[in-house]
């Protein structure tokens, strides 16, 4: 198998939301479990929420996630960002129109001083996305 990088979300307590919008957004297999499943928590409050998140989009994208229980209050999330890019227009406006509804919209996705066509948002979960669109005509 050779190497991949897949980014992995941290969530405060809305991973299962979240992790749910964005196998939305992508199609392809979500798969959950939480803390009271994996026995990795004996907090009642916890036990529901999301240790591990999965989405493989149904063209080869993964994108992962969890929730971060009190107990890892060092692991609390960060600001993150995930870029999308390639030259399918269809697809990436797809993604672009479902991620950016209900979230900001930081950079309209329009053509771009380097030729392509480029946007910012940050969905309705604070995750913050980058698309580009290489070659596209606008």
């Amino acid at each position: 198998m050779a190497t991949q990088l897949n980014p992995y979300l941290g969530f405060r307590d809305n991973a299962r939301q979240a992790m749910e919008f964005y196998h939305d957004v992508f199609g392809g297999d979500l798969t959950l479990s939480t803390f009271g499943e994996a026995h990795a928590s004996d907090d009642p409050a916890e036990r529901d929420k999301i240790m591990h998140g999965r989405v493989d989009g149904a063209n080869g994208l993964t994108l992962m996630g969890s929730d971060t229980p009190d107990s890892m209050e060092y692991a609390k999330p960060q600001g993150f960002s995930v870029s999308l890019s390639g030259t399918d227009e269809t697809e990436l406006r797809g993604y672009w129109d479902k991620l950016a509804a209900g979230g900001t919209v930081l950079q309209p996705l329009v053509a771009a001083p380097w030729g392509d066509i480029f946007g910012m948002c940050t969905d309705r979960f604070g995750i913050g996305w980058m698309v580009n669109i290489a070659g596209a005509q606008g």
